[in-house]
């Protein structure tokens, strides 16, 4: 049916009817391109689109096992991906450079003191993975704020009218390569007055001013020059030193060496335990047959036994080492022996006596003898003195000869070896 033969009232409501259809289809279609714009911003977030990332590469001596767009981690979190792995020329030092990128805020644990790339392996089936270590101290690799060179009549100007801005981009030394002061110093006063002293190139420095921060990698350390240096262009990365492990395929390889190298001395080692294994029971055997000959042996010694036995029990009786030693009669002898000893000891005691008797009379009559020539020599108080005056004028006389020509030859002694007497 036409619509101009409808009446004005479905005419009215049909109209009514289509505007709500194109509402609806117009809101429809609307949360449909939010869901979609909220699912590529959700994707995009998770994936680390918006979040800075810092380019590096490191150098690897084969590139088995990795590929790009491999996950790249640090303490166990996947943190970037390889982005390149490609060959390096014929001439170059190097074998495979491998290029990936880490992302915000893991880029920032990446200092020049500790940080290095570890090449390990992820599976049994040649897999590798790079993994990153987290630094401990020096400057971080990559920055996101640029310098500039700056002379130090300059820097003394900015530091007063922009304070707690401007840091060193570089390590400032002395005459002697001594560190002063460290990249990331605030300058002062003070520490410029000092860098004025030093002979620096152009008396001028490299510095950076806090404020300003982009949202890329503006430049990376260079240790060489001990300063940052800014990305020329957007292909610029820092460079990481890299510690390679083999692949697993090339570890087999070895251990099948090794193990084809040690098969013979294994097959030795086996064909010596074989003949021990025969010796031991060869060894065996000759124990069993020991051991039966022992066996023989103790049967053959319980009578032995058994008469030791009985000897035993007869010394544990009362008086029974003497009757084994001695017989029967033993005890008899004994008792005999013991009597004639105990008469014996009586009659030496009495001997005793008696001889202790008369030697006590022979000392009396010593000392009466002592006695008496004790008197006389009290009496005749000269007697001692005539003694002594003769025994000197026998020795005056026996002088007197010795010295006399016709006597002195019957006199002479014999030489020794005895050295001469040393005159004082």
């Amino acid at each position: 049916m036409p619509l101009q033969d409808l009446t004005p009232q479905l005419r009215t409501r049909l109209n009514q009817m289509e505007r709500a259809v194109g509402w609806f289809v117009f809101f429809a279609a609307a949360l449909l391109l939010f869901g979609f714009g909220y699912y590529i911003y959700h994707t995009a977030e998770h994936k680390g689109w918006f979040k800075i990332k810092a380019p590096f590469h490191v150098f690897v001596q084969s590139s088995v096992g990795l590929n790009i767009g491999d996950p790249v981690v640090m303490m166990g979190f996947a943190v970037g991906n390889i982005t390149k792995v490609e060959p390096l020329p014929p001439y170059d030092k190097h074998n495979v450079k491998v290029d990936f990128e880490i992302v915000d805020p893991y880029f920032r644990r990446i200092w020049l003191g500790g940080s290095y790339v570890k090449v390990n392996a992820a599976d049994f089936l040649g897999k590798r993975q790079l993994e990153i270590t987290r630094g401990t101290n020096g400057p971080a690799i990559c920055v996101t704020q640029p310098g500039v060179w700056k002379s130090i009549s300059e820097l003394q100007t900015l530091i007063v009218t922009e304070t707690n801005r401007w840091q060193l981009y570089q390590d400032v030394v002395d005459e002697q390569t001594n560190l002063l002061f460290g990249a990331y110093t605030m300058l002062s006063e003070s520490n410029l007055q000092r860098m004025a002293e030093l002979p620096l190139p152009t008396n001028a420095i490299f510095v950076y001013d806090n404020k300003p921060n982009f949202n890329h990698i503006v430049a990376s350390w260079d240790n060489r020059v001990r300063r940052y240096v800014n990305f020329a262009s957007e292909s610029d990365t820092a460079y990481l030193r890299a510690v390679e492990t083999p692949p697993i395929g090339d570890q087999l390889q070895a251990m099948v060496s090794q193990v084809q190298v040690a098969l013979p001395n294994i097959l030795a080692l086996t064909n010596k335990l074989v003949a021990l294994l025969d010796n031991a029971n060869l060894t065996l055997g000759n124990a069993a047959l020991a051991t039966s000959n022992l066996n023989a042996t103790i049967v053959a010694a319980q009578p032995m036994i058994t008469n030791f036995n009985a000897i035993s029990g007869e010394l544990r009786e009362p008086g029974g080492p003497v009757l084994w030693a001695l017989g029967p009669n033993g005890n008899q002898q004994l008792q005999g022996a013991l009597t004639n000893l105990n008469s014996l000891l009586v009659n030496t005691d009495t001997n005793l006596n008696r001889m202790t008797a008369e030697v006590s009379l022979t000392l009396e009559n010593v000392a009466g003898i002592t006695s008496n020539l004790n008197a006389q020599v009290q009496a005749n108080s000269n007697l001692l003195w005539g003694i002594s005056k003769t025994v000197m004028d026998a020795d005056d006389m026996m002088q007197g000869l010795k010295r006399h020509w016709l006597l002195r030859s019957a006199f002479k002694t014999k030489a020794t070896n005895q050295p001469p007497t040393r005159t004082k």
